[in-house]
């Protein structure tokens, strides 16, 4: 059973088999799909499934704060299940894999007292760009 499963259970959030289905299609690591990539890969488990069904639960579960939006290129949203570990991106500028990296040391340190400018910094998002091994190589 997933991770994100196990924590929806233990929210004692109803699982549906059109909301099973779509925590089961989240689950993994370096996951980031847009809605319509979810709904695709849901509809080969149970084919009844709607999109509205998979952008409603979405919407739920971001909600909950048991999956995160995440936006790396200004068009598409994805969605990670990955909302309760701290974590960083890494996408390939050339095909838009996108890597869950865990950078240590503190980030907020990286922001000298003067460039706050008397903000009270509660999170930090830093998004790391480049070419996956497969882009490169081509």
């Amino acid at each position: 059973m997933s991770d994100l499963l196990e924590r929806l259970r233990g929210r004692g959030w109803r699982l549906t088999a059109q909301r099973r289905v779509v925590a089961e299609v989240l689950n993994g690591d370096h996951v980031h799909y847009t809605a319509d990539e979810v709904h695709a890969k849901a509809a080969e488990l149970l084919p009844e499934i709607s999109r509205a069904t998979v952008y409603n639960t979405l919407g739920e579960l971001v909600s909950l704060g048991e999956i995160m939006e995440v936006s790396t290129d200004g068009r598409a949203k994805r969605y990670d299940p990955n909302a309760h570990h701290a974590h960083q991106h890494l996408v390939c500028s050339q095909c838009g894999t996108i890597r869950d990296v865990h950078p240590t040391g503190d980030l907020l340190a990286v922001l000298p007292a003067e460039e706050r400018f008397g903000f009270q910094v509660a999170a930090v998002e830093v998004t790391y760009r480049g070419m996956c091994p497969n882009c490169s190589a081509a």
